[in-house]
């Protein structure tokens, strides 16, 4: 059973561990738009295939999954999974199983103010999110939020455009210069992740590693440390109850007053799963199961806390080309 990893940038380290843990027979094909994608080189087969937003991709990534019998495919990028996800039936129809969330879900993922307005609606614990400056005037004159607000682009990721603003002729400027601009509250309190692996055969959650943020850069936690508390697993599954998961998703959230927080969800490989990787949470085994037609036997907290997790940069030197189609 061959797998297919779509927009595969710089995450070298995750197709290594996907190699270390797939069966040998299998083949791990990778793509990106651009040949200089240094992940590309540590799969069996490279593609270099056209952007995302173009008219052709799909049809060229549906040729790439029947030419090498591909069975599971999934993205690194954010942009990318609603077009997975829009086009699951495509994908089925050639025997390759999407990890990607369905379609409502997807849209909420990538829609932080109707995620928020969801989560309010189920009882989910949550960021305060204010979808415009009037909204924020009036929860501010009730006194229900005050200085310092953090803001982010709706649609964004990566923390891209994502700040921290004390005062509101700030954040005025901000929101005219950028009207996708939401307003959150400042959540000053312990910031923190979760790595979970909804089965695609059951739509439960089976597992979540848990970890601490010690340090982070744009695009995610650099350095991590692991703990487990049954609460949290708790709403992590009260999560995965009211949304469509399928396959890994990485949850981000915050601790403070005694109470977890749902911050953002990204249904993809979190840049951060590395760590659950190396302390033994290992979803890539998951999905064969899964792929096999098993469900897997949901089992949280097994692993051990306290193991750290320190990122570091590498490099690639490639002479040529020649093995990239």
């Amino acid at each position: 059973m061959n797998y297919l990893m779509l927009s595969v940038g710089r995450r070298a380290e995750l197709l290594k561990d996907f190699k270390k843990s797939l069966p040998s027979e299998a083949k791990l094909i990778a793509t990106d738009c651009s040949p200089y994608a240094p992940a590309l080189y540590f799969a069996d087969k490279q593609y270099i295939v056209p952007s995302i937003t173009d008219e052709s991709y799909i049809r060229c990534i549906l040729d790439i999954c029947k030419k090498e019998n591909v069975k599971v495919v999934t993205t690194f990028i954010d942009p990318e999974i609603e077009i997975l996800s829009n086009n699951r039936e495509l994908f089925k129809n050639v025997g390759v199983e999407v990890l990607a969330p369905y379609e409502e879900t997807a849209k909420l993922c990538f829609d932080k103010f109707l995620m928020f307005k969801f989560c309010k609606n189920h009882g989910i614990p949550t960021v305060q999110t204010y979808g415009s400056i009037a909204e924020f005037d009036k929860a501010r004159e009730n006194k229900e939020i005050n200085f310092p607000v953090f803001v982010k682009p709706r649609n964004g990721s990566g923390s891209v455009g994502a700040r921290k603003i004390t005062d509101y002729a700030t954040l005025k400027k901000a929101v005219e210069e950028d009207p996708s601009l939401i307003i959150q509250e400042l959540m000053v309190g312990i910031d923190l992740d979760a790595d979970v692996y909804i089965d695609t055969i059951t739509h439960e959650a089976i597992t979540a590693f848990s970890k601490r943020k010690i340090e982070t850069r744009i695009g995610g936690a650099s350095k991590t440390i692991s703990f487990k508390d049954p609460e949290l697993f708790a709403l992590i599954r009260r999560v995965c109850e009211v949304l469509k998961f399928n396959g890994p998703v990485d949850m981000d959230f915050f601790y403070k007053g005694g109470r977890y927080y749902l911050s953002e969800v990204n249904p993809r490989f979190g840049g951060a799963y590395l760590h659950a990787y190396g302390a033994g949470v290992d979803f890539i085994k998951l999905i064969e199961k899964n792929l096999h037609g098993e469900a897997n036997v949901p089992e949280f907290g097994n692993y051990d806390d306290g193991v750290v997790m320190m990122m570091y940069d590498s490099v690639v030197i490639k002479k040529d080309r020649k093995s990239v189609v």
